[in-house]
C-alpha cells in the first residue's frame, strides 16, 4: 500500500477528533476523553506544521504527529482509524510513519509513548525495533496512567 503524508486541515482535525471512536479500553484514544489533548489538536496554531494525515487513494488512513524533543530526537504520536484497528495494518502503517519521520527531519532517533495496557500496540513498535525505554505516570482522561516511553535509534 502506498501512503501519502499531508498537513493535516482543520476540517480533517475535526473530523478525527469527534467522529473517531474506539471501542472497548481503546476509548481511551478518543480525542474526546481528554479536554487539553482535544484542545491541542484542534488548534491549528498548537497542531503548527506537525500533524499529517496519512492516505491512500484519497481515503484518510491514520494520523501522525512529530515533535522535535531534542537535537536529533523526534517524538512521534499516531493514530489510525477506528475501523482499520485490528485488522494487520499496523506494522506498515507505522513503518511509512517513520521512513516519514527519517527523510524528512532526519533523527538520529525516534521516540514514542504508549499507555501499557496497550499491548497490542507495544508489540507492534517491538517488531518495527523500537525498545522498551522507561515507564513513566502521566495524568490524562480524567486519572492518572502508566505510560512506556520506547525508542527506535
Amino acid at each position: 500500500m502506498e501512503y501519502k503524508f499531508e498537513l493535516m486541515t482543520q476540517e480533517q482535525a475535526e473530523d478525527i477528533a469527534y467522529n473517531w471512536h474506539y471501542h472497548d479500553y481503546f476509548s481511551f484514544y478518543d480525542m474526546e476523553s481528554d479536554k487539553e489533548d482535544l484542545d491541542e489538536f484542534l488548534n491549528p496554531e498548537k497542531r503548527g506544521r506537525s500533524y499529517f494525515v496519512v492516505s491512500n487513494d484519497n481515503e484518510v488512513l491514520g494520523f501522525f504527529s512529530f515533535t522535535k524533543v531534542a537535537d536529533h530526537t523526534i517524538d512521534i504520536g499516531l493514530g489510525m482509524r477506528p475501523d482499520l484497528v485490528s485488522k494487520g495494518n499496523g506494522q506498515d502503517f507505522l513503518k511509512a510513519g517513520l521512513d516519514f519521520a527519517k527523510t524528512t527531519y532526519h533523527p538520529k532517533s525516534i521516540t514514542l509513548s504508549v499507555a501499557t495496557f496497550n499491548q497490542r500496540a507495544i508489540k507492534v513498535y517491538k517488531k518495527v525495533g523500537f525498545k522498551e525505554n522507561h515507564t513513566f505516570m502521566q495524568d490524562t482522561n480524567g486519572s492518572r496512567f502508566e505510560f512506556l516511553k520506547m525508542i527506535y535509534s
